[in-house]
């Protein structure tokens, strides 16, 4: 899983584009998938890539670049549903970041070198983190740990690499990318009792990492946006230090299938209504689970938690969960900044490389984080 050629998880990025980054970045590193994802911060997206078919029945605000990694993705795809699948199969299923790295390829899109290293360590037993530091600079550097999506079940470090490695390119933080355990072999609250020793490590151990230990921030997406929130909740609850800030880029944040986004988008790509109840029920030991505040976020005590960025996307059956998420942070007197982003799917945000509103996005989430723990 933690192998930087690995298709072993839902969305990994290419091998072969992933040994070309490799052999373009030099890097020799433990997680030398050192360029996956430069071409979401840094790639030109003037290089346009275009759909070839019509917009789908269920996305017809869908935005052309967004559209094509859509396509990309279906053509890469099986006939059978991640919901037919067992958890094992469905991480060796082609992903967006499959899809994103296929379009350059095709595209001629340039993977420019990194300027950042990589390292692994253990950050709890049997959990790792890949850590991002910039190659130039002493340090110490604010230290944003982030938290990958997958509906706690699939994906894995690769996957939501291009993510990290944008906001951290941007940032000039050192990110430290959490492997947490998965379901259903880890069921609830195993993700997020992980989440938040890795959170801890950070504390105790910034110094190690060319961080700064009172600067550090949360930051997650999907499945990861709850985990982060969640770290802040516990790290409230049990009278931890708090992050500084929390990024949460459409992130799981209640347990209700029938908000108005979840109807409109049921059918929606890549994550859709009957993908998010599978998902719960590979992670949650019972639904009485699902009204847990850890997640049920929008239903849970919000008082105290840090300064907040909530992104969303208009075409997402989580739109609706973000956006009440961020309003009930204001009613219990938080500081937001919410955006929610149109013409676009789950999981745009890493990619940068390929559709403007996820560099747009980037951008958004790295001021926001620099403003929060300065450069």
């Amino acid at each position: 899983m933690f192998q930087h050629v690995t298709l072993m998880a839902r969305w990994a990025a290419p091998a072969a584009a992933l040994c070309l980054l490799a052999a373009c970045s030099g890097n020799s590193s433990n997680e030398s998938a050192d360029a996956a994802a430069d071409q979401a911060a840094n790639t030109d997206t003037r290089r346009t890539v275009k759909p070839s078919g019509p917009k789908p029945d269920w996305a017809p605000s869908i935005m052309p670049e967004m559209q094509a990694v859509i396509e990309q993705l279906t053509s890469m795809s099986g006939p059978t549903p991640l919901t037919k699948m067992t958890a094992q199969e469905a991480r060796k299923a082609p992903s967006p970041t499959d899809a994103v790295m296929a379009l350059m390829q095709k595209n001629n899109m340039p993977m420019p070198p990194s300027g950042l290293d990589t390292m692994s360590r253990e950050v709890a037993p049997g959990v790792k983190a890949r850590i991002y530091m910039p190659k130039s600079g002493n340090g110490p550097f604010p230290v944003v740990v982030y938290y990958h999506g997958g509906g706690w079940v699939i994906a894995n470090l690769d996957t939501y690499d291009p993510s990290v490695r944008g906001l951290a390119e941007q940032t000039g933080a050192v990110f430290v990318s959490v492997a947490y355990r998965q379901a259903p072999e880890n069921k609830f609250p195993t993700a997020h009792n992980d989440s938040f020793a890795a959170y801890q490590w950070v504390l105790k151990n910034a110094a190690s990492i060319k961080g700064d230990p009172q600067r550090v921030a949360v930051a997650g997406e999907s499945a990861g946006g709850n985990l982060a929130c969640a770290v802040s909740m516990m790290a409230r609850d049990k009278k931890v230090q708090m992050p500084k800030h929390q990024l949460l880029v459409y992130p799981i944040a209640g347990y209700n299938l029938n908000t108005p986004s979840y109807q409109k988008f049921a059918q929606a790509k890549p994550l859709n209504k009957d993908l998010m109840a599978w998902f719960f029920d590979k992670y949650l030991r019972s639904p009485a689970d699902g009204k847990s505040p850890m997640i049920d976020l929008v239903n849970a005590d919000l008082k105290g938690l840090p300064p907040t960025t909530i992104i969303t996307a208009e075409i997402d059956p989580l739109m609706s969960e973000g956006k009440m998420l961020s309003d009930n942070l204001l009613k219990a007197g938080g500081s937001v900044r919410y955006q929610n982003y149109e013409g676009v799917t789950h999981e745009f945000f890493g990619m940068a490389a390929v559709v403007p509103q996820a560099k747009e996005a980037q951008e958004l989430a790295a001021n926001e984080l620099q403003a929060a723990l300065g450069k």
